[in-house]
């Protein structure tokens, strides 16, 4: 009996995981988990409206009526929709992994497998496409870009100026996959968190130091021209290294932190 209940709650999960990825292990999902969920399941009703774009298309196409506002609404909707997915997919471990190795590992291997490479690989290419994306995005919202054919769908700045929204959200569900790995072999509190995405960590902190300067000198300084506060300013060279010292003095402030709750 026991054999064939085992068999039953694989079967089950191996099902539930293709069909509805967003309930498997659902207990044990974070509010960020819950909101990347949820938003993704609202756009995924984008792929039946792009099917009927794709077939209107096709129909009008072979009637001699081809309409360019349509192809550029098909690409619209598949790059919304396949951006979301990718903070989905990560929540939901449903993303496409070559799992010869990693399935015979026990749980605690394969969590620090997932937050190694959650925090060191994932999180720093994510934090750097928004990055840039916010860049992009501001340039489109300011050239007022739109199709390139006549009769096609303009404003293109609108679905650029989601993209680096986006890529946040996949961070944010690559960050919740990371501390849900981290607590199957240890704690995971302030410094543990970051020594696990501690280029991550740099970098992000390396972004918000260069920005917080760039306005602070913008704003307080209003005789220098916006491109030459970079260059004119040397301490912008000293970004990086600032912001590895602030990431390893909380990292320090974590354990002593930990260290003063343990005795007490």
């Amino acid at each position: 009996m026991s054999d064939s209940s085992t068999d039953t709650t694989l079967s089950v999960e191996q099902v539930l995981a293709i069909t509805d990825p967003g309930d498997v292990n659902r207990e044990s999902h974070t509010k960020i988990d819950r909101f990347v969920i949820n938003f993704g399941n609202i756009v995924a009703w984008a792929f039946p409206l792009l099917m009927v774009a794709i077939v209107s298309q096709v129909i009008l196409r072979a009637s001699g009526y081809n309409q360019a506002w349509l192809d550029d609404l098909q690409w619209w909707i598949y790059g919304f929709a396949m951006v979301t997915a990718f903070g989905y997919a990560i929540v939901t471990n449903s993303h496409v992994r070559v799992d010869i190795f990693h399935q015979y590992y026990s749980p605690e291997r394969k969590a620090r497998i997932e937050a190694f490479a959650c925090g060191w690989l994932l999180l720093p290419f994510l934090i750097l496409m928004a990055d840039v994306l916010i860049h992009y995005a501001w340039a489109s919202i300011e050239s007022g870009e739109g199709s390139s054919s006549p009769n096609g769908l303009h404003r293109l700045y609108i679905l650029k100026t989601t993209l680096p929204f986006l890529f946040i959200l996949a961070c944010l569900a690559a960050l919740s996959s990371m501390r849900k790995n981290i607590a199957v072999f240890s704690t995971p509190n302030l410094q543990n968190q970051l020594l696990w995405a501690f280029p991550s960590a740099v970098f992000l902190g390396w972004r918000v130091v260069h920005y917080a300067l760039y306005w602070f000198i913008r704003i307080t300084d209003t005789e220098i021209a916006e491109r030459r506060i970079t260059r004119d300013y040397e301490i912008f060279e000293s970004g990086l290294l600032i912001s590895f010292v602030i990431v390893l003095a909380l990292i320090a402030f974590g354990f002593v932190r930990s260290r003063n709750k343990g005795a007490a």
